[in-house]
């Protein structure tokens, strides 16, 4: 299974990476009912660091942002479930099959690539936010030089702008 289209399905809701119900379901391709039916039939293997329901606000700011979500999903009166990646690994002891247990490897894959690239993203943020601050003191240097010269100048037209000493006749003197 191709990465990309799992790290697709992961959102992030209540600042944690989670996939939802029905996205794991088509994953496994199994109906949503079915895998919903295995995880409440093993309940206590889905604390609620594992998997939680959405609320009706999380889950209209999740249609909201997400333009590829089935039509049939976004217009249920249940909200979906929430699973963590701890809950997702969890998922493969619940739904016995092979085709779980390889989802189940290529999403925990998915994951660590996310967290490896928010990894990199940190250091990438810092070096830009390094190189920031160093060109900001550069151009305040060069906006004190420009100033100076602007200053300068302005002060050299001033004197140039004079009046001339003399009496004014009011012809034109001709070159000679």
């Amino acid at each position: 299974m191709e990465l990309t289209i799992i790290q697709n399905k992961i959102h992030e809701i209540r600042g944690t990476r989670v996939m939802l119900d029905f996205d794991l379901a088509s994953l496994y391709q199994v109906e949503n009912r079915a895998l919903k039916q295995s995880v409440r039939r093993n309940i206590k293997r889905f604390p609620a660091d594992f998997m939680f329901q959405l609320t009706k606000s999380e889950w209209q700011q999740v249609i909201t942002d997400c333009d590829n979500l089935p039509k049939n999903v976004q217009f249920s009166p249940v909200t979906p479930l929430a699973f963590t990646e701890q809950g997702v690994a969890m998922l493969s002891s619940v739904l016995r099959s092979d085709r779980a247990i390889d989802i189940n490897i290529a999403i925990i894959r998915a994951f660590v690539v996310l967290r490896q690239n928010l990894s990199e993203y940190k250091d990438l943020k810092k070096k830009i936010d390094r190189l920031e601050d160093e060109m900001n003191v550069n151009l305040e240097d060069i906006n004190q030089a420009l100033n100076y010269l602007l200053e300068k100048d302005n002060d050299e037209q001033k004197a140039q702008k004079r009046k001339r000493i003399g009496y004014k006749t009011g012809k034109k003197v001709k070159d000679l």
